[in-house]
This record gives C-alpha cells, structure tokens and sequence, in this order.
C-alpha cells in the first residue's frame, strides 16, 4: 500500500470515528427516564448526567405523608430514575469504548485511567530507547 493511500485510509478512519463520537453527543443528549414510586405518590424524570427534569404527583397519596416519608419516596425515586439513565448512557457508549472498559465504571466516573492504558506499559523499540538514554532507577 502507498503512503497516499495509507493516509486516506487513516483519514477515512479518522470521520467515521469523528462521525461516531458527534452521534453519540446527540443522543446522549436524549437520554432520560422516568421512575414512579411503589404507590404512586410522585414520578421523578431524569435527563442525561442525572439531573432532574421533571418532578410531579400523580396522585394525592404525597398529601397523607410526612415531609420526611415523603422526602425519602422522592430521593428513592430519583436514584431508580438515574440508575435507569445511567445503564442508557452505558449501553451507548460501550461500542465506542476498548475491548475490556466497562462503559458502566465510565459513566459513573469510576474509571481510572488505568482502564485505557496496558498494563505492561508503552512499548518503545530498541533504536528509540537508545535516543533515550538509560531508565532512571526507581527509588
């Protein structure tokens, strides 16, 4: 292969990754969910990173609960919501991501940056450890 041909092909791989990753913004933008409370007293909505969107009382059952039952229904309800954006977003993103990432760790930022790097470190041909020099001893 030329190298004119082997920097279009590198090009090419270049917009169809660009094309992915702006497709996936949109619809990352997208993603949201709603979840009910066990006895209907509220319905939380989440949009995408988790925030709350929406937040409404399908019935008049939140009226017979105590500010801090209802308090505890309504952050319940959220987590279930956000857990629910969560798993959307990770199902997205994971055909982008390495072999061996877990998308769920990424989206929830608990994704050291060990989860991208090999564990056995760069590989460095001889010719270009030679410009190097010698590695420094570790203490």
């Amino acid at each position: 292969m030329s190298f004119n041909d082997r920097m279009e092909e590198l090009f090419a791989e270049y917009e169809r990754q660009r094309n992915s990753v702006t497709e996936l913004q949109e619809r990352m933008k997208e993603v949201r969910a709603s979840a009910t409370s066990p006895r209907r007293e509220v319905t939380v909505t989440v949009g995408q990173n988790g925030v709350i969107t929406d937040i409404a009382f399908p019935t008049s059952a939140y009226r017979r609960m105590t500010p801090v039952a209802l308090q505890t229904s309504i952050m319940q309800t959220f987590t279930e919501a956000k857990e629910q954006v969560m798993v959307q977003a990770a199902n997205l993103l994971a055909p982008l991501l390495p072999e061996g990432v877990d998308a769920a760790k990424v989206v929830r930022g608990e994704a050291g940056v060990d989860m991208f790097l090999p564990p056995e470190g760069p590989r460095i041909n001889g010719s270009f450890r030679e410009i190097l020099g010698p590695r420094p001893e570790q203490p």
